[in-house]
């Protein structure tokens, strides 16, 4: 089937994640430098961002600040009530167990950003957490460099706002432009700091006609460029067609893009947030935000 085949019976279902690396001078939650690129594996760690026992975080207030900025410019809500959550996962390069993240009571609540194609992008929500550290695979072992570990990193969320690429790959250059104009992060894609990765799904149109979403969703991870998302995209477009022309519905995962191929690959099924066990960070209190110092930030933006 071609693209255009496709589109005559289904339509796409796209929401982004984006995340986004702020411009601090030390990592989220302890006092080591946050100036990593190309510096020697696991020299700007410390018991804080590699998890050791006893080890207590202190969130970053310059983090916190870029995450409200950003907010502000994307029209959200900023929350003058917001804590920090536990996220549990296993994973070799997240050495606590969990990741300290934000669920129920995030920095930035809803919000929107206007496209050159007149439609408006609506966001769901901006949070802070930390980073996990980086995995390197040479032959049959892994290594582990703990710099990236416990990194700030700020997570946009939309809605599954967008029925065509051209729209998605919009509102990230858009937003990438954002971040360099308010010196919230350089966003270098090369350097991972700013990372796309899109939830993509397909609807018939009777579907469409009713306003009910797909009862799966794909998520691509961790992409560099806007051309790739591109790429991806189209790709899954074709892909879940065919499985769903068979009679059959795309398996809810989540899945990486190989670049020599021009392929997504599964990587491993897609959690839902129960299965993470959220729980509130008893280490941190609540941050409580005064009304006037919200309306501040909203007020320092340039134009």
């Amino acid at each position: 089937m071609t693209t255009n085949d496709i589109f005559k019976k289904y339509s796409l279902v796209l929401g982004l994640e984006v995340h986004m690396q702020p411009k601090t001078k030390y990592k989220m939650f302890c006092g080591c430098s946050a100036d990593i690129w190309k510096k020697e594996p696991n020299t700007h760690t410390c018991p804080v961002c590699l998890g050791l026992p006893g080890a207590l975080p202190v969130p970053n207030f310059e983090a916190v600040e870029k995450t409200l900025t950003l907010g502000a410019a994307l029209n959200c809500k900023l929350n003058t009530n917001s804590k920090f959550d536990r996220k549990h996962y296993f994973y070799p390069d997240l050495p606590k167990g969990y990741q300290i993240s934000q669920f129920k009571e995030p920095l930035c609540g809803k919000g929107y950003l206007e496209l050159d194609s007149g439609n408006i992008a609506q966001i769901q929500r901006i949070h802070l957490e930390e980073d996990a550290a980086k995995s390197f695979h040479k032959g049959k072992n892994t290594l582990i460099d703990f710099n990236k570990g416990g990194m700030p990193l700020m997570e946009l969320v939309t809605t599954p706002t967008f029925n065509n690429v051209q729209d998605a790959v919009d509102f990230t250059k858009k937003l990438q432009q954002l971040l360099r104009h308010l010196n919230i992060s350089e966003a270098d894609m090369e350097k991972g700091q700013m990372r796309l990765e899109p939830n993509i799904s397909l609807r018939t149109k009777k579907m469409e006609e009713n306003n009910e979403l797909p009862n799966y969703k794909v998520e691509v991870k961790n992409i560099n460029s806007f051309k790739f998302m591109e790429k991806v995209i189209e790709y899954e477009i074709k892909r879940q067609a065919e499985i769903l022309e068979s009679g059959k519905i795309p398996a809810q995962e989540n899945r990486g893009y190989d670049e020599k191929t021009g392929k997504t690959v599964s990587q491993r099924s897609k959690e839902e947030a129960h299965d993470y066990r959220y729980f509130p960070e008893p280490d941190i209190p609540m941050m409580v935000f005064e009304q006037n110092y919200l309306d501040q930030i909203v007020n320092d933006l340039p134009e």
